[in-house]
């Protein structure tokens, strides 16, 4: 307890070393689940997959991901979920001890521009990043379910949706639904995902209109949207029939790589020269 009974504050270098170590600890303590079912012939593989999902990078190392019992997928999906809005904001929301050091690892974990205070105490901002978190994820679960999906699959897309990650219970991701409803629903959550925090927090408070004055919101939805009708132009030419199956694809994908969520309903290598570098694009943005 000397480090929290010490006066010295916590500065950046400490945010950033306890951040760090704090994803090391995580991601070990996550692989031991992999590793007691077997998932993976090797601790690396296990450390591996953990990381990636409290990180919510996407990458994997399964080749087959619908074999695996029901509980390792779940974890799989939950991890990268709790990664979402960082577990070291986590800790800071019902960590007081932390005091003063808590903005440290508060702007260490939070990604993306730096995060508005909601309240004068950090701790009370982490804590309502995570209200907020917790009532759009709750929102994609209710969603995916009453519109025909399962609940374990409503909530382990949804693990994957809200962090931006992608992890999926299915070897074809969404894709394996082939389902436009299912499709629509994860293209909003996964632009909300995207999007700062704090905006959805203010709008959710009776001020909307700050998500529109808003110039970082406004470019990212910009972008977003000239990109989709980009890519569906160009489809319609070259891929598809119909400019409504156009705009479903490109809808999809430009939100899922803009968002680096990595989930996918179409084989986009297929695509024609032009809607691919628009998507190569999206992932430096």
């Amino acid at each position: 307890m000397e480090i929290f009974s010490s006066k010295e504050p916590i500065g950046h270098k400490e945010g950033f070393a306890i951040a760090a170590l704090g994803w090391i600890l995580a991601a070990g303590f996550g692989a031991l689940p992999f590793l007691f079912a077997g998932t993976f012939p090797s601790f690396i593989d296990a450390y591996f997959e953990s990381m990636s999902g409290f990180t919510t990078t996407g990458a994997t190392v399964l080749t087959l991901i619908e074999g695996n019992p029901y509980a390792i997928l779940f974890w799989r999906d939950f991890i990268q979920w709790l990664g979402g809005m960082g577990i070291i904001v986590l800790v800071v929301a019902i960590l007081p001890a932390l005091g003063a050091g808590g903005m440290q690892l508060f702007k260490s974990e939070v990604p993306g521009p730096e995060p508005d205070r909601l309240r004068p105490r950090i701790k009370e901002t982490a804590k309502l990043l995570w209200a907020v978190y917790i009532l759009f994820s709750v929102l994609q679960v209710a969603c995916l379910y009453f519109t025909g999906m399962t609940l374990f699959d409503a909530l382990t897309h949804m693990f994957g949706t809200m962090p931006t990650g992608g992890f999926t219970p299915r070897n074809l991701s969404v894709g394996a639904y082939d389902n436009p409803t299912f499709e629509n629903i994860i293209i909003v959550f996964m632009f909300i995902a995207g999007a700062n925090f704090t905006l959805h927090y203010k709008a959710l408070h009776g001020n909307p209109k700050s998500l529109f004055k808003d110039k970082e919101f406004l470019f990212y939805g910009g972008v977003i949207l000239f990109s989709i009708l980009a890519i569906a132009t160009e489809l319609r030419f070259y891929i598809y029939n119909s400019i409504f199956t156009a705009l479903r694809y490109a809808s999809f994908q430009v939100v899922s790589i803009a968002t680096t969520t990595g989930f996918v309903t179409a084989d986009y290598d297929t695509w024609p020269a032009f809607s691919k570098s628009v998507l190569l694009i999206l992932m430096f943005i």
